[in-house]
């Protein structure tokens, strides 16, 4: 897994574990998180429901194995992300990202097999084409569908890849959400090519992709951090330039002379409306 990563992983048994967990009730029963609301709030619970099942066409079961835990699920929790500002989340399960291995299958499944080795996809009803507010609509953990923090998921066939066998189920549980945020950010609509300086703001999941990406591409991935001692982490992953932007609040002049004062070819813009301006 790489060193510098904002998704923390949470291994979800062993969180379970160290909860007060109600009784199991039987196989028939599993544990999984819950969004419940406390007046204004909401807080994370841990449930013992009835076991799904793959009953519907295309559907199959997945014994989850790991989340990760993206800026965006921390909104979920606030009430901060979603329909109506988070009032639809009481009883929804958190958390985009999820990998785990197919346990059962339903009524014509034809890409999956039981002991396959898969990763939940961000967007449920995007497969192709553009981007629509019904696939909006379908985020992962975000209120129109349930996430991956669960002993057991359903899921359609479509809403999950296969995980490569060099990648453990930690590694997989981090990519679908940050890491195809930053491939597709710099490659699909950035072109990166060898040689371009790439700007990346901070060290959270997604620039820390955004730099590995750009590192292997060939390339000049130049990253600000408030922390030296993630900086230097970035140096190790191929970072050909670094920034303290709390050091240096004239931040983006260091970066304009890292690249030859002719500026970058990229930005892949994290900060919002704070940062935008100087990069």
């Amino acid at each position: 897994m790489p060193p510098m990563k904002t998704v923390f992983i949470l291994m979800l048994l062993t969180a379970a574990a160290s909860l007060q967990a109600q009784s199991s009730g039987g196989p028939s029963m599993i544990r999984q998180y819950q969004l419940k609301r406390d007046g204004k709030d909401l807080r994370l619970v841990m449930k013992t429901v009835n076991r799904p099942t793959a009953a519907r066409p295309g559907e199959v079961l997945v014994r989850v194995r790991a989340v990760s835990l993206n800026q965006r699920d921390l909104l979920v929790l606030r009430g901060q992300y979603g329909a109506g500002g988070g009032g639809d989340m009481n009883g929804h399960v958190p958390l985009s990202d999820g990998a785990g291995e197919v346990i059962a299958v339903g009524p014509d499944v034809n890409r999956l097999k039981v002991g396959d080795r898969v990763a939940g996809t961000f967007f449920t009803q995007w497969t192709d084409g553009k981007r629509t507010a019904q696939v909006a609509a379908s985020a992962r953990g975000g209120g129109g569908v349930d996430g991956m923090l669960s002993e057991v998921i359903v899921a359609h066939q479509d809403t999950l890849v296969r995980v490569p066998d060099h990648l453990s189920f930690e590694e997989a549980a981090t990519l679908p959400c940050a890491g195809v945020t930053a491939y597709r950010a710099l490659f699909v609509e950035g072109g990166l090519k060898a040689g371009d300086f790439v700007l990346l703001e901070g060290t959270g999941g997604v620039s820390s992709f955004g730099l590995q990406f750009a590192a292997a591409a060939g390339a000049r991935p130049i990253i600000t951090s408030s922390s030296d001692d993630k900086l230097a982490q970035a140096r190790k992953l191929g970072a050909f330039g670094t920034v303290n932007y709390r050091t240096n609040t004239e931040w983006q002049r260091e970066v304009r002379k890292l690249t030859g004062n002719a500026g970058v070819d990229h930005v892949l813009e994290v900060g919002g409306r704070d940062r935008l301006p100087k990069a």
